[in-house]
């Protein structure tokens, strides 16, 4: 099943806006198609991803990750069936509310700026 076309557009939305209402400058805004989602990288890192059920991966501090995982709807991110220390994976419920999304995109963007450069 392919990404969220719905949450994909919102997350554009979010993306496309940042300078516009912030004194801020994101750099480039790319898109890749990978872990069977969209996903947006932010200073040449992954920071969200829209998932093909309608869920968010997000890039979080690894310090905040078990803290955000207590949150309903909000668990780690799992791979080959290891949870993730730095990814969160957001249940579709969670994100109706745009200002929600919000938070949690500003929330994936703050880490992938914090990733080291390559």
């Amino acid at each position: 099943m392919p990404y969220d076309r719905d949450l994909a557009d919102r997350l554009r939305a979010v993306l496309g806006g940042w300078d516009d209402e912030r004194d801020d400058d994101l750099g480039m805004v790319d898109e890749k198609p990978m872990f069977g989602g969209l996903g947006f990288m932010v200073a040449g890192h992954l920071a969200v991803c829209a998932g093909s059920g309608g869920g968010l991966l997000v890039r979080v501090d690894p310090a905040e990750q078990d803290e955000l995982a207590e949150a309903d709807g909000v668990e780690p991110m799992r791979m080959a069936g290891r949870p993730s220390r730095s990814w969160v994976d957001v249940a579709p419920d969670v994100l109706v509310d745009d200002e929600v999304l919000t938070a949690w995109v500003e929330r994936g963007v703050a880490a992938a700026r914090t990733a080291p450069r390559r």
